[in-house]
């Protein structure tokens, strides 16, 4: 399929990795962007070159220790994140990330000749641009930046043609993110939807795709203190801790659910009260546009250090990394309205929920000029 080829939608080429979730769902949301602001013009194409079906064992060993890392270790990766946050390291780590992927990545663009190739990851920046020089010579590279604080020096070195920033844009999320903060009667609708109809107070608890931090005690630590309270926690990929929240909610007679990977985040966190997870910019984000109230109960060592100022700064939330805080917190949130509805709308005031439709935009305005 050739650009701009007559009556063919025009293929993007979205490279990401599934560490974490942030990136996988920023270029879901993008692509679900491109599709709904560009109907049949533009076909998104995404790739994961990392951890996916097609890369050689030494890179799907390295990415799924990430999990594992991030969940018992993050010590570890907060070590890994300084060392390489220098132009010499960024550029040993992209030149053996591109040694090991860049076939997959050369496959991909020969594959689908996408008019704009756009990295979602630190690590296929570098891959993206040698496949291009060799493939593709004309099509521009966009990295599009996840964090929301200071960039890491992988992101910008070696310099893609566009660099968007989620500091300037806003974060990418899904449109189930973009409705507003629902009133009590779909607050209650919501509820009977996620089977949670009696809840009078609900607590989300979460700690990533990969269910990282203490949410098993502070899942317990909730609903030990605090009776007329309901707990549902989002594992995410984290299967050995739903197996002991499992265990566990026996305890809490209905008052504590458990959770894998869901889909319907968007609605979790419009029929929650209050969010409390790490502080990892697509559930601030994701938060932030439906209205919730975000308690930030730690943060990865680096790149989200930075995400406590900017919520707390903000008004819309606060930080209580230990668990008995946390259990205090809640206590006092659910007694002082006043305090929680603040929360809500500095959390609204951080919403940016066209920041997908935006890069959608800039995406289309660079394909145009190969069509």
């Amino acid at each position: 399929m050739v650009p701009g080829q007559a009556g063919a939608a025009v293929p993007l080429l979205f490279l990401t990795s599934a560490t974490g979730g942030g990136h996988t769902a920023a270029a879901a949301a993008v692509a679900e962007a491109v599709e709904q602001q560009y109907p049949g013009q533009y076909a998104p194409v995404v790739c994961d070159p990392l951890g996916g079906a097609g890369p050689g064992w030494p890179l799907r060993w390295i990415t799924r220790r990430y999990g594992w890392v991030v969940r018992y270790a993050p010590w570890a990766w907060g070590l890994l994140y300084r060392a390489t946050d220098s132009r010499p390291a960024a550029r040993l780590t992209h030149w053996v990330v591109a040694w090991l992927a860049g076939r997959l990545v050369r496959d991909a663009i020969a594959a689908c000749h996408p008019a704009v190739i756009v990295s979602f990851h630190p690590l296929t920046g570098q891959a993206a641009i040698r496949a291009r020089d060799a493939v593709a010579p004309a099509t521009p590279v966009v990295t599009l930046i996840t964090d929301l604080g200071a960039a890491h020096a992988a992101w910008t070195w070696p310099r893609a043609d566009r660099i968007i920033a989620a500091s300037a844009v806003g974060v990418p999320v899904g449109s189930q993110f973009s409705s507003a903060r629902p009133d009590p009667a779909e607050r209650a609708t919501l509820r009977r939807r996620l089977s949670r109809p009696t809840a009078e107070f609900l607590v989300l608890l979460g700690g990533g795709a990969e269910g990282a931090g203490k949410l098993a005690r502070q899942a317990a630590a909730i609903a030990d203190r605090l009776p007329d309270v309901d707990v549902a926690v989002i594992c995410g990929r984290n299967r050995l801790l739903r197996l002991r929240l499992d265990r566990l909610s026996a305890r809490y007679r209905g008052r504590l659910s458990v959770h894998g990977f869901v889909t319907d985040m968007g609605d979790w966190l419009r029929a929650a009260d209050v969010v409390a997870t790490k502080a990892g910019p697509t559930t601030i984000a994701e938060a932030a546009c439906c209205g919730t109230a975000i308690v930030l109960t730690g943060h990865l060592p680096g790149q989200e250090r930075g995400n406590i100022g900017f919520v707390t700064g903000a008004g819309a939330g606060a930080y209580w990394p230990r668990v008995s805080q946390l259990a205090g917190g809640i206590a006092r949130l659910r007694e002082d309205s006043t305090s929680l509805a603040a929360m809500r709308a500095g959390a609204a005031r951080l919403a940016r929920p066209e920041a997908a439709d935006k890069v959608a935009a800039l995406l289309a305005e660079l394909a145009s000029y190969l069509a």
